[in-house]
């Protein structure tokens, strides 16, 4: 008599998938609000006073409490302890009440308002935080920006915590099979969501819907998608439980955290390597986000369009979109397919990526030019993340994202401001080096992430992966403020002048030096690399091993 052997969800691709569409659509929605207010930077100085130092400190403030409460390795032990279920539905709450709280602060309602009145005179020191210089407020901020930091905190402790949940989740579901292809595809697709925020925000935050065009209409977008995204882990939810009830394992472990296991995390050489380079890596790459849109209306010539032009209508952004999705979808699934496929598919999406640069360049916005940045990696990071699994070599891989890293950002200083007023050619440089910015981007998930359960015991890797947020937070939370401060300084003969106008000054700033700080990121973690690419051979850790095991 055989005995009957139950098939698990995770080991039939179809299912598995399915539970990384919901992980990765929920991100998705997540990083859509992330960057919500960075394509209308201008517009929140001209219409809620925001100068570049309130909006570095609210573009920091995402990471305060992950940073200086801890929250992210509290976060940690929650998943660690509580499971991808509990933490994945909490973390979707977080974010929603945060979003919540930003998306009032850049009301109307808000202005005018006792909480107003509050805020304006409060919240200016606070005690041991402004003393060690790491205040996430200071006096004369505005009121909105501070009630929208502190939305934002609450939004980034949800934002972090659903970061190392899906990671966790991938893991779950992928280990041993295509877990670098997973990782990169749900990195992909989130990061369909940065050009979706960059096509959407700017066109609904200027729309005459509702009283008028308001920047908080593109933050009340934001708040619904981020529904969306609780519901996505209520679906995961589900698939997650009946996957445990075919193991037989449990959302709370036997073993319980000891701070113990930290201390082991702490003690591997390799650990603080990939943690370092990823807190390098996304430094370079996040709070340039924040700022890119409006570097480049700094250091790109722009013709104001009519107002009924085909090219600024909903109609336009509507089909550039779709073309977008098909660009993302074609060179998705070339992942997939035979070689003759494969190329066809890559054909097509490349001509969909031209048609969609020109519409981009026919809309005279940097925020539809900025769009393209994650494009290239949505078709990249499947490939190296399928090539990892297969062939190895990730450890190399980071070191020449660092280099392409270091080139864009020189690029962004040097050689576009020489071509502003030459309309095609800083369009073209433009596109080209925002293209390669993203496919380098498109190396660290697809080559970092699978590596964490190459270094540490499979209990604890929910507590690595915080570990590694936290970390990371440090610099997402300083460098945002950095950038501001250096851009501030850098220009304050130009803030100064009363001779040009208080509208124009925002789109006429020198961003040089803070692009040179950020290259600067890219070398140190070129130096990183070489130095995780010995460890690894010298430890044997088998970072530069396929993940999928024969």
């Amino acid at each position: 008599m055989t005995e009957k052997t139950t098939t698990l969800m995770k080991d039939i691709p179809a299912i598995r998938w399915t539970a990384l569409i919901f992980l990765a659509f929920a991100m998705f929605c997540a990083y859509i609000f992330m960057d919500i207010l960075s394509p209308v930077k201008s517009i929140l100085e001209t219409t809620r006073g925001w100068d570049s130092d309130a909006f570095g400190t609210y573009a920091g403030s995402e990471t305060f409490l992950n940073v200086f409460i801890f929250f992210l390795i509290i976060a940690g032990i929650i998943l660690d302890k509580m499971g991808v279920r509990f933490t994945a539905i909490l973390s979707g709450i977080v974010m929603i009440i945060g979003a919540a709280i930003n998306w009032y602060s850049v009301t109307t309602i808000f202005v005018g308002t006792g909480l107003e009145n509050w805020f304006t005179h409060h919240l200016n020191y606070i005690p041991i935080f402004e003393e060690i210089g790491v205040s996430p407020f200071y006096q004369g901020m505005p009121a909105s920006a501070k009630l929208a930091s502190v939305g934002f905190m609450i939004f980034g402790c949800g934002v972090e915590m659903a970061g190392i949940t899906v990671s966790r989740g991938i893991v779950k579901w992928f280990k041993g099979k295509e877990l670098a292809l997973a990782m990169g595809s749900e990195m992909a697709l989130a990061r369909l969501g940065v050009a979706t925020c960059m096509i959407f925000s700017p066109l609904i935050a200027k729309a005459d819907i509702l009283g008028g065009a308001d920047v908080s209409h593109s933050v009340a977008f934001g708040v619904i998608l981020l529904m969306i995204a609780l519901i996505m882990f209520i679906a995961y939810f589900f698939m997650d439980k009946k996957l445990d009830a075919q193991t037989g394992e449990a959302e709370e472990k036997d073993d319980l955290f000891k701070i113990r296991d930290i201390g082991t995390i702490f003690s591997s050489s390799g650990f603080w390597l990939v943690a370092l380079l990823c807190v390098l890596y996304y430094s370079a790459i996040f709070p340039f986000q924040k700022y890119a849109v409006n570097m480049l209306e700094c250091n790109l010539s722009f013709t104001e369009l009519a107002q009924d032009s085909f090219w600024i209508s909903g109609t336009a952004i509507t089909i550039q979109y779709l073309i977008m999705l098909i660009v993302a979808g074609a060179s998705f699934s070339s992942n997939f397919c035979e070689k003759k496929s494969k190329i066809l598919l890559l054909a097509f999406s490349i001509v969909f990526l031209v048609i969609y640069c020109f519409m981009s360049y026919k809309r005279q916005s940097a925020g539809a030019i900025f769009s393209v940045f994650p494009l290239l990696a949505v078709g990249i990071t499947p490939i190296l993340g399928n090539y990892i699994d297969k062939k190895g070599k990730a450890a190399s891989m980071l070191m020449l994202g660092s280099i392409l890293l270091i080139v864009c950002h020189l690029t962004f200083a040097y050689l576009l401001p020489q071509l502003k007023g030459q309309e095609i050619g800083g369009v073209i440089l433009a596109f080209g080096t925002i293209l390669v910015l993203g496919a380098s981007f498109s190396l660290v998930p697809a080559s970092l992430w699978p590596s964490v359960p190459k270094l540490v015991d499979h209990k604890v890797i929910g507590s690595a992966y915080a570990l590694i947020f936290w970390i990371q937070n440090i610099g997402l939370w300083l460098f945002p403020l950095l950038i501001g401060k250096i851009l501030t300084s850098s220009n304050q003969e130009l803030i100064n002048d009363p001779t040009i106008s208080e509208t124009l000054k925002p789109i006429m700033y020198n961003y040089t030096n803070p692009l040179i700080m950020l290259a600067l990121l890219g070398v140190a973690a070129f130096i990183l690399g070489f130095a995780l690419k010995i460890v690894d051979k010298k430890k044997g850790l088998g970072l530069e091993l396929p993940n999928i095991k024969e």
